[in-house]
Formats: C-alpha cells, sequence, structure tokens
C-alpha cells in the first residue's frame, strides 16, 4: 500500500470523484491511502519515460499554483528529470473519454514548438493527472510579477518574442482541422492567460493547459472562493475563439502597462489618443523611437483584441500577420 511515508506533500488533496460535488483541494494525502498497488502512467511520447504513480506523488516538491480545476506542482524524478505535474478536481468525462482526449490533446502539443508538450497521464478511482514537461524560468506571471515587485524586469525586445510566441501557438490551435473530434473542440484553447504562459530559457514562451478546460470543471472551496473574492478575474471563459483572442488581449495589456483590472478598459479607451501622444504615462517600463512605436502598435491589437463585440474581435491569423508585420519593417 501506498503511504504518507512515499509523499512530501506541500498542500493535501482531497479526491474528487466523477459524482463528487464539493471538497477541498488542500487534503491531498488523503487520497493517497487506500491505493493498494502502484499504478503505470500512459506515456504521451514514443520512447516516454517510464513513470509511475508512486514515483511522480513522491517526487513532488512544491506546489506551483492552485486554482478551481485543479493543483500545479513541480516534479524531480529519479533521473532529474524536472516536470509539471496537474491534478485535476472534478474531471468531467469517463475513464476512455478521458484518455481519447488527454492523447489527441498530446499529438497537437507534441507538434508544436509554441506548446508545452504532454508526457504522461493517469485516470484512477482516485486521481486523475496529467504530466507536461517543466520550465524553469517559471510563467510569464511570474516573470511579470518579479520585475513589479524589484526583479529584473522583462525590457521591450524580450516581451516582444514572448508576444509573437504566444500569437503563434494560438495560431496553430485555431488552424487545426477537423475543429472537432467527438464533441472535443480542437481549435480553441480555453484557457489563455499569463499563468499558462511557460518561459523557456531563451525567452521564447510555450502555451500550457491546451484543451484541459475539456477535461476537467471548476470545484469552489473555501480557499478558492476566497482567493476569487480578492482577485479581479479578467480573463473571458467562454470556450470560443473569440474568447481566446480576447484573453490574448488581456495578456497584451497585462505585458504593456500592468492592466488586470477590466474597469480600466473603458478609460484606456478613452484616453488612446493621449498615451499616444505621450500625453498620459502608460507603459510600465521605459522606452522611445522605435520600441514606443511598436508598442502603441501592439496597444491598438490589444484594444481590439478585448473590444466588447465578439463578432469585430481580428482573428489570430490576422493578429499574426500584423505583428510580423510590424516587426520587420520596424528592424
Amino acid at each position: 500500500m501506498l503511504s504518507r511515508a512515499f509523499t512530501k506533500p506541500k498542500r493535501s488533496f482531497k479526491e474528487y470523484g466523477e459524482n463528487s460535488r464539493s471538497g477541498s483541494i488542500s487534503e491531498y494525502d488523503d487520497c493517497i491511502v487506500g491505493f493498494i498497488d502502484d499504478l503505470p502512467l500512459i506515456p504521451c511520447e514514443n520512447n516516454g519515460p517510464s513513470l509511475s504513480l508512486k514515483e511522480v506523488l513522491r517526487t513532488s516538491v512544491s506546489v506551483m499554483g492552485e486554482n478551481a480545476r485543479g493543483l500545479t506542482e513541480k516534479v524531480v524524478l529519479s533521473n532529474a528529470r524536472l516536470c509539471t505535474l496537474k491534478r485535476f478536481r472534478k474531471v468531467i468525462v469517463r475513464k476512455s473519454e478521458f484518455g481519447r482526449r488527454v492523447e489527441k490533446l498530446a499529438q497537437v502539443c507534441n507538434n508544436c514548438d509554441y506548446l508545452v508538450p504532454i508526457t504522461a497521464y493517469l485516470y484512477a478511482k482516485r486521481i486523475k493527472l496529467v504530466v507536461s514537461d517543466y520550465y524553469p524560468m517559471g510563467s510569464l506571471a511570474d516573470l511579470l510579477s518579479g520585475g513589479r515587485r524589484g526583479q529584473t524586469a522583462l525590457n521591450w525586445n524580450e516581451r516582444v518574442i514572448i508576444i509573437e510566441s504566444i500569437a503563434r501557438a494560438i495560431s496553430f490551435i485555431h488552424g487545426q482541422s477537423p475543429e472537432t473530434v467527438k464533441n472535443m473542440k480542437m481549435n480553441v484553447h480555453g484557457n489563455i492567460k499569463s499563468s499558462n504562459i511557460m518561459i523557456n530559457i531563451d525567452l521564447t514562451a510555450r502555451l500550457s493547459d491546451y484543451g484541459f478546460v475539456q477535461l476537467a470543471d471548476c470545484v469552489e472551496d473555501c480557499d478558492t472562493k476566497e482567493k476569487r473574492a480578492t482577485t479581479h478575474n479578467i480573463y473571458c471563459e467562454n470556450l470560443s475563439q473569440k474568447s481566446d483572442v480576447f484573453n490574448f488581449g488581456m495578456v497584451l495589456l497585462d505585458m504593456l502597462a500592468g492592466v488586470q483590472d477590466l474597469s480600466y478598459m473603458d478609460c484606456i479607451v478613452k484616453q488612446e489618443e493621449s498615451i499616444k501622444q505621450g500625453d498620459i504615462p502608460f507603459f510600465e517600463f521605459h522606452m522611445k523611437g522605435k520600441e514606443r512605436k511598436q508598442a502603441l502598435k501592439v496597444l491598438e491589437i490589444a484594444l481590439a483584441c478585448t473590444s466588447s463585440l465578439p463578432e469585430t474581435r481580428p482573428s489570430i491569423h490576422q493578429i499574426l500577420f500584423d505583428l510580423t508585420h510590424l516587426l520587420k519593417t520596424s528592424k
């Protein structure tokens, strides 16, 4: 039997079965008791590493994040390989469908340089999880937050690299064909936000959690309700390409000026001309000349993406074309 001695939980995780309605993710070590045998994870890569449930649980070293959909942990395997472990609170599909969906998502992710590869998964009675690659630079949210706390902030050129990478990731997803496979939308991400944008050492970016909203539902507990009450959810949660574009626009505004509150949107639109003229300080980093022209153009794109009328938002393919043209003509 797996015991608590095999794990070093930073939080606990209370198991959510298919019919669960409530509970706390902060008590997960109770779910470990009850496993009679170790369980092998199902690999999503050809010649991928052979992983077991016991190994990934006992080598979890820290909690990277927690939300209403699940828990994300950093795992250091016995061969020193770093991975990210994501456990879901409440899976919305049965075992066979869960496996089929994860494997289909993995096929897409593992064929794009701008999406986080999926390594393995497991659907067991008491735990459902996905393992993916780990990025030591952390997420875009981490880097932006660190810069605002006095750490080295991203300069404009570094932000441009990240912006283009994200646009290419979304473009790859939105270009998927067929668009739907057995009731699963393949051409929508569904949860684009700065904490789901992972940064490589060369500062290119990879988008994580592609399609995960079609695997698991949100479950609110006391912790997540309290967190939601004290923070502003600036992202659109509809499963559509127009919502993906809106969320990309909000990521751009965060990168440009730290905008993390929708109540500022009307003010930005009204003051856009004054911002362009430099009459109102807006950008959170210093720049001038060519860089400022680029940033103003990106601001235009961000405002178009976040239009209150979904039908007026540009496609990601048009956005990527504009960004590529902007970067080429500004060199």
